[in-house]
């Protein structure tokens, strides 16, 4: 098992598997964004290496995230290799959506159980203009792909200022009364290039609720408060689904977090607003064996920091979200 200094037991790793997206979510990136060469990416043989060595030192669970990790090359193979390697119980992705209608069956086959799908408006008119090229109806596709397929359904909502924080938040919202889905809204966080626009949108948890509440009625909390993986859940009345919060930024989560994120790049990102990163993928070149990965791993994950420092003005600004896989 690979525990930190402060004792938690770090078992879940965020694989991006690449800087890549077929959108441009304001919130995460440049619309001009610059991506890395492939050759200087993980490589599918260097991720399912590592993927064996994290379970070894006790990882169980693994999600894929990007860019987009269905742009991929080779996806479903990858998750077919990761289901059969030992030790992993859990595969799940973050995926916009968009590419999920025709691969969310091969996806469920080899092995994957759970897809978070990124939404963060009904409104066409909305949803073009928070992504910059995409159409909601293919999400929507997606979404029913994936519930056709068998697999566990999330809903994921970053909630911008004056874009999405109103009768769209509502709209989302009202989802669960008939739907057995679990609406996610997310609190922005910043990072990077776009961190003062970030900065500028963040909506807390606290606004949400109100916005939610006033509008479909209270929120009642689901399992006297305690988290679900890093969502705060509450349910409305009658509802068939759940209302997660994960509020990074006004209720941080730090105390229970286990995770642990692979960049594309081949960096281990102990956090996802603190700049510090351990290179594996100059040893994993340079011949080293699976013994001095595994100390490498461990090493690193043991000087996991506490939490990040925005309420100190700490902002990372190495990396945008694309390049971190959320």
């Amino acid at each position: 098992m690979a525990f930190d200094r402060f004792g938690r037991n770090i078992n879940y790793l965020r694989i991006s598997l690449t800087d890549r997206c077929n959108l441009r979510c304001i919130y995460c990136m440049p619309e001009d964004m610059t991506f890395r060469p492939r050759s200087e990416l993980l490589q599918d043989d260097e991720i399912l290496r590592l993927v064996r060595l994290f379970t070894k030192i006790g990882f169980r669970k693994f999600r894929l995230t990007g860019g987009e990790p269905t742009v991929r090359a080779n996806l479903v193979e990858i998750v077919q290799s990761m289901s059969a390697t030992p030790g992993v119980d859990m595969i799940a992705m973050t995926t916009n959506g968009v590419l999920l209608d025709r691969m969310a069956g091969p996806l469920a086959e080899a092995g994957m159980r759970r897809v978070n799908i990124s939404i963060d408006t009904l409104d066409a008119d909305k949803f073009k203009k928070m992504t910059r090229w995409g159409k909601v109806e293919d999400v929507w596709r997606g979404i029913h792909a994936a519930e056709k397929a068998g697999l566990e359904i999330k809903l994921n909502a970053v909630v911008v200022r004056n874009y999405n924080d109103q009768e769209d938040l509502v709209d989302l919202a009202r989802l669960t009364l008939y739907q057995p889905w679990q609406i996610r809204f997310i609190e922005m966080m910043p990072l990077g290039d776009v961190s003062d626009f970030q900065l500028a949108g963040s909506v807390t948890e606290p606004e949400m609720v109100k916005t939610i509440e006033h509008a479909l009625g209270p929120l009642t909390p689901v399992n006297n408060g305690e988290l679900d993986g890093e969502a705060r859940l509450m349910s409305l009345e009658g509802a068939r689904g759940r209302i997660g919060f994960i509020s990074s930024v006004s209720h941080p989560f730090c105390a229970s977090c286990n995770r642990t994120r692979l960049t594309a790049d081949g960096r281990l990102r102990l956090c996802l607003l603190r700049e510090k990163e351990v290179d594996l993928m100059t040893p994993l070149r340079s011949g080293a064996t699976d013994d001095e990965m595994m100390d490498i791993l461990k090493e690193g994950i043991w000087w996991k920091p506490w939490g990040h420092q925005l309420d100190q003005d700490v902002i990372p600004l190495n990396r945008v979200m694309s390049e971190i896989g959320g």
